[in-house]
């Protein structure tokens, strides 16, 4: 489905850079101005500024002069509003709308696919293979387009009425009016989230488990260094070192933190087999 943003009337040249970053951060590119204050906005220092390296959303996006031209193509249409109006569209807030949209969609495809497999195999149901395939074809939907109004008045009336929904963004009632990119920010994202999100970057390697061996290994060399320091007599074990095996199996130890406690047991026996170096007066305190 593409999805294009849609603002009419933009009166802040930097409100549009505003919105061509939030919409790259989210993956999306399609942006028509209806009508903006400045014909030549797109390349206004202040929108280039505000895009903050959004500069292919900026050249790809279009000024039109009417909201028809804007909506060429576009199947779905959601305006934004702060407040319920008494005549129009039924007002949900956006993540309400798209998982409904999403489950809609998915239904009719599904739907679709099992209506062309059932008309290519029923005998009795006068269809080819040709028009099968025709039926599982049919996209529901072929656009979504949203729909912002200038950052003073909001949307014209007339404009909502265009539409199939009006998203409300649950903030604040005492005090619930967005930036313009703000608002494009909490859409792109919510639409975002509901064709699928993507996946969080990792800053660093998935750590890598320790294996048997290793954790083995690093018992051996804490049970001496237990053993120089006193915290575990040799003659009189009990279960210290199978409860701290347990401890390492349920904390699931990788092999950079086996490394680690290996380096921690290592300077404790480095620090208790080394003579001790005592002046003479503290040898006879210690005697």
């Amino acid at each position: 489905m593409q999805t294009r943003f849609i603002l009419i009337n933009t009166s802040h040249a930097g409100n549009v850079g505003a919105a061509a970053r939030a919409m790259k951060t989210m993956g999306f590119s399609d942006l028509v101005l209806v009508a903006p204050r400045w014909a030549n906005v797109l390349n206004r220092d202040e929108t280039i500024q505000r895009a903050s390296g959004a500069l292919d959303v900026l050249k790809n996006a279009r000024i039109v002069a009417t909201l028809d031209e804007a909506l060429d193509g576009m199947t779905h249409l959601c305006a934004t509003a702060m407040t319920p109006r008494d005549f129009g569209p039924p007002t949900v807030t956006p993540r309400e709308h798209f998982e409904s949209l999403i489950k809609k969609e998915l239904l009719t495809h599904i739907q679709r696919g099992l209506e062309a497999d059932l008309a290519y195999k029923n005998d009795n149901f006068p269809a080819t293979a040709e028009t099968a395939q025709a039926l599982a074809a049919v996209p529901p939907q072929r656009g979504i387009g949203f729909l912002f109004g200038c950052e003073r008045f909001g949307m014209r009336n007339e404009d909502v009425y265009r539409c199939h929904v009006a998203l409300s963004i649950p903030s604040d009632p005492k005090f619930g009016s967005l930036n313009l990119g703000a608002a494009i920010q909490v859409i792109a994202y919510e639409w975002r989230l509901a064709l699928g999100a993507f996946p969080v970057q990792a800053a660093t390697l998935a750590p890598v488990l320790a294996d048997a061996a290793q954790v083995a290994g690093l018992l051996g060399h804490l049970e001496q260094s237990l053993q120089a320091i006193g915290f575990l007599d040799p003659l009189a074990p009990k279960k210290l070192m199978p409860r701290l095996n347990q401890l390492f199996n349920r904390a699931g130890v990788t092999q950079e933190e086996v490394h680690i406690l290996r380096g921690i047991a290592k300077a404790i026996l480095q620090n208790t087999l080394q003579p001790c170096d005592l002046t003479p007066a503290t040898a006879s305190v210690q005697g």
